[in-house]
């Protein structure tokens, strides 16, 4: 026992409450620091559907009820985790994937997705990039701004410098459309496509957008506005396209883009004159009378331009010297709505990776999921978790066709969006409908999934939630979302990355955006900086 004999006034008071305190937290802890649900366990027990929280095991795989199950999952687990050897290869291929607008609560619904669409209850899945056997988080902001865009953070993983927003392949001294900043060389920078070029290798980038978009042409451009998609574009924001050259013209007519040897994706009304009708019945969108799909042909005569997926797949890849897939007028569509003309973004990565494998010195190659972005700013849940999953297929048959001892594969993000998972549905409920255990305080459901902004609120006129039964998980649905804008926004928390490979395991912890190329040459030996080659002389001389 404590005495209080000759203990000052003012610390008395002091413990004399303090173990008044203890003794009423003993009692009233759990109504004080529990949550909410909590409190209803203890005055409900039966009640599943008020507390909103599974309180039986009805749907759980009998497997997972032992312990042993557990046991030996995490045994496993670590057993792979202690049996991997570092690779310290050279990688004379790389591959880097990127999941445009993939933020990682995307990546999680789109596993439980994967499960569900075959019979599972989903939440046991993994998607093929969540094998690799390294991760880590990727910073996406930008030298301006906390929440990036696509054009920033394109020159920080394919030049391994951070810009500001909107920029393509210059530095931050360049402010928003300051053309003559733009087109001086010295705020130009150099990327990995370049990069590989110098070392002999073969490059090429796919995108389900278009090919002057801004996430390939991070590579390639130097702009000061990544709308600058063709000179009819240039004018429009009321500059000289004679000055201020243009991102198709660049592609085609500047290096390192007119060396690239694969190109796939859409947007052919950006390479044609307004004077032509392009092969999906569209005019172009040129207005200097220019045709660069000519132009493009003309310096690579023994190369191909194929517009359709039967005229991809059909392709003798040893007969041609350059290929360029050209599928849509504008953006690529949502692999929900294609038409069979379309390739998937398995298909051009299957045939890219065949043409490339056969090149001696190895080759780097940049492939886009490019609109899960788009259905993210939609708020189609369905689409952009469906578009995730052909991605997803890409990267699975990258694998499948490259050896992991000479071939690393590195997954990322360019930004995340505010897509959230939320209460505490029973294991194994649809992950693109409604809660099925939760309600709000209006005694409605509510969605698992939900944006921070987008187009859907759902209100009454009165300002209470519309019940969403039976009206979410179809293509068209819109998810709900908190603050009404008509698009929605994206996010500035961390993105994932995922490596496998040689030097997969620098691909770890939680990395600066622009260090992803940097470390991508280290393992392949090109570039300006550090590469493994040279450390590795270094090393062996001492």
């Amino acid at each position: 026992m404590y005495s209080l004999h000759n203990t000052p006034i003012k610390l008395c008071r002091t413990l004399v409450l303090a173990l008044v305190s203890v003794q009423f937290c003993a009692h009233t802890y759990a109504d004080l620091h529990a949550p909410p649900f909590l409190n209803n366990l203890v005055r409900d027990s039966n009640n599943n559907m008020g507390i909103g929280m599974a309180l039986n095991n009805r749907r759980v795989p009998a497997s997972e009820l032992e312990a042993k199950f557990w046991q030996n999952q995490a045994s496993n687990e670590l057993l792979k985790k202690l049996n991997q050897q570092m690779n310290k290869n050279k990688a004379k291929n790389v591959i880097f994937f990127l999941g445009d607008g993939m933020p990682i609560s995307s990546i999680t619904a789109a596993r439980i997705l994967h499960g569900q669409r075959v019979g599972y209850p989903g939440e046991e899945q993994l998607l093929s990039f969540e094998k690799f056997p390294y991760s880590g988080l990727s910073r996406t902001y930008c030298t301006n701004a906390q929440v990036a865009d696509s054009a920033c953070t394109s020159t920080a993983y394919l030049c391994g410098v951070k810009t500001n927003t909107l920029l393509l392949g210059v530095n931050a001294k360049v402010n928003y459309g300051n053309c003559t900043a733009s087109m001086d060389p010295a705020n130009h920078l150099t990327s990995i496509y370049g990069w590989a070029q110098a070392a002999g290798k073969a490059t090429g980038f796919i995108t389900t957008t278009s090919l002057t978009h801004a996430s390939p042409s991070g590579g390639y451009a130097h702009v000061a506005n990544r709308m600058w998609e063709s000179d009819a574009d240039v004018r429009s924001y009321g500059e000289d396209p004679t000055n201020c050259m243009d991102i198709a013209t660049q592609l085609i007519t500047e290096l390192p883009g007119k060396n690239l040897d694969v190109l796939m994706g859409g947007g052919m009304g950006k390479f044609l004159p307004n004077s032509i009708t392009d092969s999906f019945g569209n005019p172009g969108e040129r207005l200097d009378g220019k045709n660069l799909l000519t132009r493009w042909q003309n310096l690579h005569p023994k190369g191909i331009i194929a517009k359709n997926r039967e005229e991809l797949l059909r392709l003798n890849i040893t007969k041609v010297s350059n290929i360029m897939g050209i599928f849509q007028s504008k953006l690529m569509k949502y692999n929900l709505e294609a038409e069979d003309y379309q390739p998937t973004l398995a298909e051009m990565t299957g045939v890219a990776l065949a043409f490339l494998s056969q090149k001696e010195q190895g080759y780097f190659i940049f492939i886009e999921g490019g609109l899960i972005d788009y259905a993210n700013h939609a708020n189609r849940l369905n689409v952009a978790l469906d578009e995730l999953l052909e991605f997803d297929k890409a990267i699975q048959l990258a694998r499948a066709m490259t050896d992991p001892a000479d071939t690393l594969i590195v997954v990322s993000a360019d930004h995340s969006h505010p897509l959230s998972m939320a209460g505490y549905p029973e294991r194994g409920n649809n992950i693109l409908g409604l809660n099925n255990l939760g309600m709000d305080e209006d005694g409605i459901p509510y969605a698992t999934m939900n944006y921070a902004v987008g187009p859907e609120q759902y209100l009454e006129p009165d300002g209470v939630r519309m019940d969403l039964t039976g009206k979410l998980g179809t293509p068209d649905s819109i998810q709900p979302s908190y603050i009404r804008i008509s698009s929605g926004v994206h996010g500035g928390e961390d993105v994932g990355v995922y490596a496998s490979g040689p030097w997969e395991h620098l691909f770890t912890g939680v990395m600066q955006q622009n260090l992803l190329p940097h470390m991508m040459a280290y393992a392949s030996c090109i570039g300006e900086g550090p590469q493994m080659c040279s450390q590795t002389r270094a090393t062996n001389e001492n």
